[in-house]
């Protein structure tokens, strides 16, 4: 197996696991939690294999991350002006499965990773407004 192939397969082995975690827990915080493991190994993968693909992912999860636990705090604080909802968590948890499947099959992993952008981007202020006028659609 080559280098390249042995992180591909590390890569998609936790991207699997962490979508597992994210479906199987019931508390907000702890979502947000696992979906940290997803840019730390797709942060660990492209520093040994990089590709722009890895990079891309990286940049979204990270990105995705940093968003939920924006508006977790800014909920904890008070501001319950757009609520963290399940079917947020449903899309990114169904948009990391794919974007396991696609890094697995080596398809494009443009779709997964718009879902799970969009996901989040619905969790801030202009999101939750586009989603609820219907543009944006979860």
């Amino acid at each position: 197996m080559s280098r390249d192939d042995f992180f591909r397969k590390e890569l998609v082995a936790e991207l699997r696991r962490v979508e597992l975690s994210m479906r199987r827990e019931e508390k907000v915080e702890k979502k947000i939690y696992y979906l940290s493991a997803a840019y730390g190994i797709t942060s660990r993968t492209l520093r040994y294999a990089f590709t722009e693909d890895y990079l891309l992912a990286d940049f979204v999860l990270n990105t995705s991350y940093n968003g939920l636990m924006e508006r977790y705090k800014r909920i904890r604080s008070g501001d319950a002006t757009v609520e963290l909802q399940p079917i947020h968590f449903e899309r990114i948890q169904d948009g990391l499965k794919m974007l396991a499947d696609a890094f697995e099959s080596g398809d494009s992993i443009l779709l997964s990773l718009e879902q799970i952008l969009a996901a989040m981007y619905a969790t801030t202020g202009p999101g939750n407004y586009l989603r609820e006028k219907g543009l944006l659609k979860l």
